[in-house]
């Protein structure tokens, strides 16, 4: 297990495309791994393999910091509600801005091992699966920020 370079905004590799995963490798099984210690180690919740710098429809997110999801060629089926807050990204270094996404999320995915499931969150979850998944597709947060980009240690100053 390794811990891999987060990619950020400016880089290209974050606006393109990434592509379906067609069989599990040990390599891509690596690629997991790395992407799971890469976002704890970073305090992320969420990372996308093109924030590695690999371009595979691969994302995993832990909202709880003790129960990961991976999801490989993930789609998402069905949402509703909306909740509007404060969003950042590992590939956007401190900065945060407000961004409205769907309060309720379902997908479906593969796992580690290539099995069939589906994913239901709402609220964080539903916002970092939303999150994650405009990374496999090359679009950044910050297109979707209502208003200016914040400094975010100056939010937490004033207690946001």
């Amino acid at each position: 297990m390794a811990i891999r370079s987060v990619r950020e905004i400016g880089d290209e590799v974050l606006t393109k495309r990434c592509k379906e995963v067609k069989e599990m490798t040990p390599r891509t099984r690596q690629l997991i791994d790395d992407m799971l210690d890469t976002m704890y180690e970073e305090n992320g919740v969420g990372l996308a393999a093109s924030q590695v710098g690999i371009l595979k429809r691969i994302v995993v997110i832990d909202v709880t910091g003790e129960d990961p999801y991976v999801l490989v060629n993930p789609r998402i089926l069905e949402t509703s509600g909306e909740q509007t807050g404060y969003e950042g990204c590992l590939s956007v270094p401190g900065k945060t801005g407000v961004v409205t996404r769907p309060n309720y999320v379902k997908v479906t995915a593969f796992d580690a091992d290539m099995n069939p499931y589906e994913l239901e969150g709402t609220e964080l979850l539903a916002r970092a699966i939303c999150h994650e998944l405009d990374h496999l597709d090359g679009h950044l947060y910050v297109e979707k920020v209502e208003g200016e980009l914040q400094n975010a240690d100056q939010l937490q100053e004033e207690g946001e």
